[in-house]
Order: structure tokens, then C-alpha cells, then sequence
């Protein structure tokens, strides 16, 4: 029998997986007690979720919140592709470096001062505070994470194709549908699941910009938890757990599939291929 061997990184990986996931399932286990309370489980029971299929102002909420963020990643994720194609085309190597700067600085900006900033604009403009405000804002912050997920994989993108399909005739529109966009999908679509995440875990910037009864879960429950515990966040956390695992597992679905059919194409014998087709 082979012995385990002791790994310093194993153990210090353990460690860090256990501080994540223990408060989780922490949160999970206790929207099932029928006390009422974190304090002591007495019993099971399913009537926290019961009540929360009932609270109809937390489901219009959550509803309004995966709206917005739906909305806002897809914007983003449309307008942040083309700026990553437009950054990585740039000829001049100063303008493409300033352009790369400004898009990080709003990465590293502390929420609270692009909330604050949000705020001023949209007060000075007279524009009112509500969805279109959260919505706008969250396009405006997921923009730069988009870029960010795009530009490696036009990095690794093979540029000889993009010569040889204008060499054949393909005008600009041609050449971004048939040979950039399909080289850099996987990075769109971990651009949009990435912008779609902090739309949903944003509390600073919403917090500044909500207004007219509007508001997004991660206000919700700030300003319910001040009032006091409920297991109904407990029970709707556990909701959104589940479905974040679903959305991590679609992508890694979709990823594992890309990298078969890149397996397939590359395995594909070419002597077998002239045997197939001789007569």
C-alpha cells in the first residue's frame, strides 16, 4: 500500500477552502432549524423557505436584482469585447498602454468612490435615482472586468488567420464574425459570468445609487440584518448558492466541451484523412 504523503500545500489549500466554505455551510444548515435562531438547532423544518415563497417584496427584489444583472453583463459584456478588440488594435504601443492603465484604475477604484462619484453624476444630471441609475452604473463597473477577460485570449488569438481570411476577400464585419469572435469566445462568455457576479455581490455602488423603492438584494439584506436575524436570508442565500454552483457548473460545461472538440481536431490523423478520401 502506498503511503499518503504529508503536503504543506495540501494542508495550507484545506485550510483556505475550509475558512470559504465553512461559514456556507454554516449559513445552509441553519436555514433548516426550526428554532427560528442561529443560536441552537432544535429541529428540522422547511418553513423558512415556506415564509420566504410568501414575502413578495424580497422575490420582486430578487427578481429586480438578476434583471439588472442580467441586463448590465450583457451590455457590458457587448461593449467591453469591443473595446478589448479595439485596445488590442491600437498600433500605437503608448496609446495602448495609457488606454490599458485607465481601464485597471477603475478595477483597483475603492466602490465607495465610484458610488460617491456615481451619485454626484446623476444628481447634477437630474437623472432620478432608481433602476436605470443601478442599471447604468453596474454596466459602467463591469465594463473594465470584461476587458480585462477578453484581452489574453486575443493575445493567444492566431493573427495569420485574420491575414489569410482578408487575403481571401473578407471585408472588417467578416473577419470580427467568422474569425475574431469565435477565437475569443471563452473569454467573452467568462467576461460575462464574471461582470454577472459582481452585479449580483454589489452592495457599495448599488447602496449610493438606489432610489424610488427601488433596490437589489445586497441592500435588502444589509438593511434587514440591522433589524435583526432572519433565516428567510438564510434560506434565499442558500437559494443563491445553488444556483451560483449552477452557473460555475454550466461554464465549466461549456469549457470542457470547447477543449474536446480542440482535442478532436488536433488528434485527426492527416495520412488517415488522405486514405479516406483516395480511391
Amino acid at each position: 500500500m502506498k503511503k499518503l504523503k504529508f503536503s504543506w500545500s495540501n494542508a495550507y489549500l484545506f485550510l483556505i477552502f475550509a475558512l470559504l466554505y465553512t461559514p456556507i455551510i454554516y449559513l445552509i444548515y441553519y436555514s433548516f432549524n426550526q428554532a427560528g435562531t442561529m443560536n441552537e438547532f432544535t429541529g428540522f423544518t422547511t418553513e423558512h423557505y415556506g415564509a420566504l415563497a410568501n414575502d413578495t417584496r424580497l422575490i420582486r427584489i430578487a427578481l429586480d436584482t438578476f434583471r439588472v444583472a442580467l441586463l448590465s453583463s450583457l451590455i457590458a459584456t457587448i461593449i467591453g469585447t469591443l473595446g478589448a478588440i479595439g485596445i488590442f488594435f491600437v498600433k500605437q504601443r503608448k496609446t495602448q498602454v495609457s488606454l490599458l492603465g485607465l481601464n485597471n484604475v477603475l478595477l483597483v477604484s475603492p466602490d465607495v468612490i465610484i458610488g460617491a462619484s456615481f451619485l454626484l453624476l446623476f444628481t447634477m444630471a437630474g437623472f432620478r435615482l432608481g433602476f436605470y441609475s443601478v442599471l447604468f452604473s453596474h454596466i459602467a463597473f463591469s465594463i473594465p472586468i470584461v476587458v480585462l477577460m477578453v484581452l489574453p485570449k486575443l493575445q493567444e488569438m492566431n493573427l495569420n488567420m485574420i491575414t489569410a481570411a482578408k487575403d481571401l476577400g473578407a471585408n472588417n464585419w467578416q473577419v470580427l464574425k467568422s474569425v475574431i469572435i469565435p477565437s475569443i469566445t471563452p473569454g467573452i462568455l467568462a467576461g460575462y459570468f464574471m461582470a454577472f457576479t459582481y452585479s449580483i455581490d454589489d452592495f457599495a455602488v448599488t447602496f449610493f445609487v438606489t432610489g424610488n423603492g427601488f433596490a437589489t438584494l445586497s441592500v435588502e439584506i444589509y438593511s434587514r440584518a440591522r433589524q435583526g436575524i432572519s433565516l428567510e436570508i438564510n434560506a434565499l442565500s442558500t437559494i443563491l448558492f445553488i444556483l451560483a454552483l449552477g452557473l460555475v457548473s454550466g461554464y465549466y460545461f461549456i469549457q470542457q466541451q470547447q477543449r474536446n472538440r480542440k482535442r478532436k481536431l488536433t488528434n485527426i490523423d492527416p495520412t488517415n484523412h488522405q486514405k479516406a478520401v483516395s480511391p
